[in-house]
């Protein structure tokens, strides 16, 4: 079976013909046919105008089309002839600058070339030298004064220019390219600066300066320069070089028949944006307005449109009434349609007359779905019906409520959304009430944001009400409480005596002051009365009596939400901590103590040795006298002689147990002015009595003329005795020889971190510190001996830091080999004293 493809013709087009047009003629009404007999013939008179007038400016712009593109041609290649002139001029700088870099060439020979490439190439009118000091060690045409075979340090650089370009190439370490800032009367420039690397450090700039007026003569082609006007332009628009045509006035700019000048710019290479080649063509063309036949055809067709407007004209004024009123009826239309509240019009029996587009966006029901409607209406709820009508009943009777009542409203897809109406009664023009309009607004957004602030709200004061801390805020100079949290309320009622209370204890002003004097000045003057900045809060700690407790007052001020400056006072708990740092005070205190007892406990023998001496003496000058007084053969010069050295003895042994009373017994921290040298002394009578059993000799040395220091003397003794307790040890487990057991004191006044101290050190001739050992030193509980506690260095490092100073220990060396270990520690001079040192001599041993 044969098979047919159906192919369908395209429609013919849908061209009008005659008996068409005839038929459109007479279906159009008499008002309308006068208007289009009047309209057409000037309608056509304006399109042939504007088809000539369109065809002339079409060919204008293609002229300017092709003018445009042999300006950007020119340019380009004017451009490409800078370029190469530039590169060519860079290529033989940068043969030079690299002879100066790897010291070729000297300054003579730099003076030959630099003169020859001036004289060469009018462009380049200057070049320079410098080194990585900044000094000139040569240049051409700089006018740079000389002192022998090297320039003035710096003489080049004067220019902050020079100088900024210098800086900038050091920096980057690369050939640059600056145009300087021009001064008055001055010629524009173009520096070059080419760094200088010897194996790799730099060595110096070299400086190029370019004239950019001779660049503009002998770079920019002749042939160019004839056809257009060329200049040479910073990146700002600024004329440097060659010549620029004035540009249009601001009127002509934008006149459609103005003849537009070509113009075409675009940037140096390689300097880059900052130097533009810019060419405008001369305007030789008179454009479209310069044609006889535009002109021919212009008054042609105003002679024409003005016969047929005369013609019109009288018909015009027929019009006038009826477009009044046409466009008094779209101007409200238009009203009510831009409208974003919703309108709703009703006749007296309740039918909707009348809905305008922002009630049908709100419902989604159009216009032809709600007018002429009774109630129930499509837009009511489902679940309210009955509460509607209500408000219904009301409306129609007049009984609606002036702020307007909330109800639920239903669009055409289900959802609901809140709206408030607001109902009026409808006037007619003649003064008669033919119904109501009701205003329906979207208040659905307004009560989310609503409730969402009074979540937020709730949400802020639970958790200011459950802070562990008083919160509260007062204005300034009133007795008003604006603000205060739960724990407030518990600790001082709702009144603002609590506010006022903290404030007052804690120091900090809470009212302006008064004085009656004209002069006085309110202690908040000055206060910004807009919200205040965030700044650090004033705090102070205060005890209140009638709750038991220690409290820490912060306050601030700040800008109330009537604008009032108010103050803020929030005051925490902290009468534990304040327990807890007492505690720690009085455990601090009685560990120093507990340290003294060890120390003097372990030299117990020494201390027990060096009384037995006295109180030996003592015996035998006490045995001898009452041997030599029963034998009848003392004499009474003699029985004093013994008393006396008998005297002596005894004070000697009650000076060493008074010593050791007051070193060991506990005591407050007393700081006072106290003198270093009597608190050396001390600590060397207590220390020798270890250092003599250990064989240890000491040598100390305190520097004249030190300042007094404000310390506790016990406390800074017992850190000195610490201290040579251990360099003591230290050189008897090193089981040196007699000749090496030393123990060097120094005290010395210095300044660390710009501030005056004394600065005491202990040096042993020991074993040193393992690193091991060094990184715990300060630990608490960890020692190094059998038999010690691990808390002397610990306790000695606490007391320098309470006093402000600081603890360091290093290890000596000869060489590789460790050679002994430095303890010292500095305490700050008080602000009184004044730092004088002198060189010390040299150590006198003490034997003890």
């Amino acid at each position: 079976m044969p098979f047919y493809k159906v192919i369908s013709l395209p429609k013919p087009l849908a061209i009008p013909t005659v008996d068409g047009a005839k038929r459109w003629w007479h279906r159009l009404t008499p008002h309308r046919q006068d208007r289009v007999a009047m309209l057409a013939p000037l309608a056509a008179v304006l399109l042939f105008f504007a088809a000539i007038v369109a065809a002339l400016g079409y060919l204008r712009l293609e002229e300017m089309d092709r003018e445009q593109e042999a300006v950007q041609r020119d340019v380009e290649y004017t451009q490409q002839r800078l370029r190469l002139r530039l590169l060519e001029r860079q290529e033989q700088i940068t043969r030079i600058a690299r002879e100066l870099a790897n010291r070729e060439i000297d300054a003579n020979d730099f003076k030959a070339r630099a003169a020859n490439l001036l004289d060469q190439y009018p462009e380049v009118q200057a070049m320079a030298w410098v080194d990585e000091k900044k000094r000139t060690r040569a240049s051409q045409g700089m006018g740079a004064n000389t002192i022998g075979p090297y320039y003035i340090p710096g003489d080049v650089l004067l220019k902050q220019d020079r100088d900024t370009g210098y800086a900038l190439t050091r920096q980057l370490n690369q050939l640059l390219y600056v145009q300087p800032p021009l001064a008055k009367d001055e010629a524009p420039l173009l520096q070059m600066f080419i760094p200088l690397n010897n194996k790799g450090r730099f060595s110096g700039v070299l400086i190029t300066e370019y004239s950019i007026d001779g660049l503009y003569r002998y770079g920019i082609p002749s042939e160019v320069s004839a056809r257009y006007a060329i200049s040479l332009q910073d990146s700002t628009g600024r004329l440097l070089a060659g010549t620029s045509i004035p540009g249009r006035k601001l009127v002509s700019r934008f006149l459609p028949w103005a003849n537009p000048g070509n113009e075409y710019s675009m940037p140096v290479s390689p300097v880059g944006s900052g130097l533009v080649i810019r060419a405008q063509a001369y305007r030789a063309s008179l454009g479209v307005i310069g044609s006889g036949l535009f002109w021919l055809v212009s008054a042609l067709s105003v002679m024409t449109a003005w016969m047929l407007i005369a013609n019109w004209r009288h018909t015009r004024r027929r019009l006038q009434a009826q477009q009044a009123l046409m466009s008094e009826t779209n101007f409200r239309r238009a009203m009510e349609n831009s409208m974003l509240t919703g309108m709703r019009a009703m006749d007296l029996q309740g039918r909707i007359t009348y809905v305008n587009a922002a009630f049908c966006q709100m419902t989604g029901w159009t216009e032809s779905n709600l007018v002429g409607r009774t109630a129930p209406f499509p837009y009511w709820p489902d679940s309210e019906r009955e509460h509607v009508a209500a408000r219904l009943e009301e409306e129609l009777t007049g009984n609606a409520t002036p702020g307007g009542i909330q109800v639920r409203v239903k669009r055409k897809d289900g959802s609901l959304f809140d709206a408030r109406l607001y109902v009026s009664p409808l006037i007619d023009a003649m003064g008669t009430q033919t119904g109501w309009v009701t205003s329906m607004t979207d208040i659905t957004e307004p009560n989310r944001v609503r409730e969402q602030l009074t979540a937020s709200h709730q949400r802020f004061t639970t958790v200011l009400e459950a802070l562990d801390a008083s919160i509260s805020v007062a204005p300034l100079g009133s007795d008003e409480l604006l603000f205060a949290n739960k724990l407030y309320r518990q600790w001082f009622g709702v009144q603002a005596g609590g506010h006022l209370q903290l404030v007052a204890e804690a120091g900090m002003p809470n009212s302006p002051t008064n004085d009656d004097s004209d002069d006085s000045v309110d202690s908040f003057a000055g206060l910004p009365t807009t919200t205040l900045p965030d700044s650090d809060p004033e705090s102070a700690e205060i005890f209140i009596e009638a709750l038991g407790k220690w409290l820490e007052v912060r306050t601030r001020y700040l800008s109330w939400v009537d604008g009032r400056l108010a103050q803020m006072v929030i005051a925490t708990d902290i009468t534990t901590r304040r327990l807890a740092e007492e505690q720690a005070a009085t455990q601090a205190e009685r560990a120093q103590t507990a340290s003294r007892l060890i120390t003097m406990g372990e030299m117990a023998s020494s201390v027990a040795h060096e009384l037995n001496q006295p109180l030996t003496a003592i015996n035998n000058y006490c045995n001898g006298m009452v041997s030599r007084i029963k034998d009848k053969q003392i004499t009474e010069p003699d029985l004093l002689i013994a008393l006396e050295k008998t005297a002596k003895q005894a004070q000697r042994a009650g000076q060493i147990i008074q010593r050791i009373r007051s070193f060991v017994k506990r005591s407050e921290p007393n700081r006072t002015l106290s003198e270093v040298s009597t608190m050396v002394a001390e600590a060397v009578e207590l220390a020798e009595i270890e250092l003599r059993r250990f064989n240890v000799r000491l040598n100390h040395y305190v520097a004249a003329r030190i300042p007094q220091v404000m310390v506790d003397p016990i406390l800074i003794e017992q850190v000195l005795v610490n201290l040579l307790r251990n360099a003591a040890e230290s050189i008897d487990s090193a089981l040196r020889q007699t000749s090496d057991r030393i123990v060097e004191l120094r005290v010395l006044p210095k300044r660390i971190d710009d501030k005056p101290v004394v600065e005491f050190s202990v040096q042993d001739t020991g074993k040193g510190l393992a690193p091991e050992v060094m990184a715990r030193l300060y630990e608490a509980f960890y020692s190094t001996k059998a038999d010690g506690m691990g808390i002397g260095l610990s306790l000695c490092r606490s007391i320098v830091e309470s006093h402000l100073g600081r603890m360091t220990a290093e290890n000596i060396y000869n060489g590789d080999d460790v050679v002994g270990c430095r303890f010292s520690f500095w305490v700050p001079l008080n602000d009184t004293g004044t730092l004088t040192y002198s060189e010390p001599p040299a150590p006198q041993p003490n034997l003890g």
